[in-house]
């Protein structure tokens, strides 16, 4: 497991046997979260059909760069054949998708994922 800590968000990451990656984000999603997390999410991006799974439950904060953040790991799943989904969202963060004109670009997980021990 993989965990890097920026102060303002924590993000942990482990492959399961089923080839998805599930992700725990902590924190909040901003600009310094872009800078901190932005090449660890290019990572997990990258390569053949990336199957990643976002778990948001413990993410308190979302800004407009945060949701850069997140359409760019989605792009980049996207464009190598796999998929990212957003798991634990809460119910401001589906609003604030929706404001954005963002309600039908992510892949939501009503329930949150199974933790990734």
């Amino acid at each position: 497991m993989d965990d890097t800590n920026t102060g303002s968000v924590a993000l942990s990451a482990a492959r399961t046997d089923g080839g998805t990656t599930y992700v725990t984000l902590c924190g909040e999603l901003d600009l310094s979260a872009v800078i901190a997390l932005g090449p660890a999410l290019d990572d997990l991006t990258t390569g053949p059909r990336p199957d990643m799974v976002l778990d948001l439950r413990s993410v308190t904060f979302v800004d407009c760069c945060g949701l850069g953040l997140l359409c760019r790991a989605r792009r980049r799943a996207c464009e190598a054949g796999g998929r990212l989904r957003l798991a634990g969202t809460r119910p401001g963060f589906a609003r604030l998708l929706r404001h954005a004109g963002l309600s039908d670009a992510f892949e939501l997980c009503p329930e949150p994922v199974r933790s990734a021990a």
